[in-house]
């Protein structure tokens, strides 16, 4: 299949407009179409960041475009001579094309943050903490009841991952997440303004920790990648179900 279809059923699951709309707000994002390394494209990888170990299984896989979630570019490039743009080389060598979905994909209906959710037992939104058009990023939603620790080991289980940080001990029984590094002051006003007991993301600084816990909140934390290949996976998934050429996925273990 031509890349430039690869790219539209992207775009279509997960809009690159939703990115726009973060951007608008003030976030910084590069996602879209990254490196054009060919027009066809006959086998494509799933790497949640783009890394010399994703490019050595897209040629193991015979895999010519790498679909991200984290974007292969994120600042502007000056030089090909780093170990960060080593990477790029090795795309460019190998005629390895990469698609980044990043902003898009976390907001998107059955994306990244949404999937968050699901995994964490939630069904449905109650509410959102940014509300797009088209999109939605940070929710509020109910679990079954039960304790902060069974909780705790259920999300373990569910994201596969050993690296977990918990703080709290109230019943949970009403969540907000927020995918990847969302945790903010105005993301703990949203919880505790909707009655969460808990929030669950992942990356927060100190203060942002204080200021959960002082405001009565559990507080779990997940690896930013465990949180985010759950959902990156299942989108991996969705796109297998609309092309005619082989998707694989690549899962870097050392960060789960």
């Amino acid at each position: 299949m031509k890349l430039s279809e690869l790219y539209d059923i992207v775009d279509k699951l997960a809009p690159f407009s939703l990115s726009e709309q973060f951007v608008a707000l003030g976030n910084h994002d590069n996602s879209g179409l990254l490196l054009e390394c060919g027009e066809e494209v006959s086998g494509c990888l799933f790497s949640l960041d783009l890394s010399l170990a994703a490019v050595e299984e897209a040629k193991r896989v015979q895999a010519d475009c790498i679909v991200t979630h984290h974007p292969a570019i994120w600042i502007p490039v000056t030089r090909l001579d780093s170990a960060h743009e080593n990477k790029l080389v090795a795309c460019i060598q190998a005629g390895i094309s990469v698609i980044s979905a990043h902003l898009n994909l976390d907001a998107a209906p059955a994306g990244i943050d949404e999937s968050l959710m699901r995994g964490l037992g939630g069904k449905e939104a109650i509410a959102v903490h940014e509300q797009l058009s088209g999109g939605a990023y940070g929710r509020l939603f109910a679990v079954k009841k039960s304790s902060q620790k069974m909780f705790a080991e259920k999300t373990a289980q569910v994201f596969r991952t050993k690296r977990l940080i918990t703080y709290g001990n109230r019943p949970v029984e009403l969540v907000a997440s927020f995918c990847g590094a969302g945790l903010d002051n105005g993301a703990i006003d949203f919880a505790v303004r909707a009655g969460a007991d808990t929030i669950v993301s992942s990356d927060a600084k100190h203060h942002l920790i204080v200021e959960a816990v002082e405001r009565g909140l559990n507080l779990v934390l997940l690896t930013h990648y465990a949180a985010e290949n759950y959902g990156f996976m299942r989108f991996a998934e969705a796109v297998r179900q609309k092309v005619g050429i082989p998707v694989s996925t690549f899962t870097d273990e050392r960060y789960l």
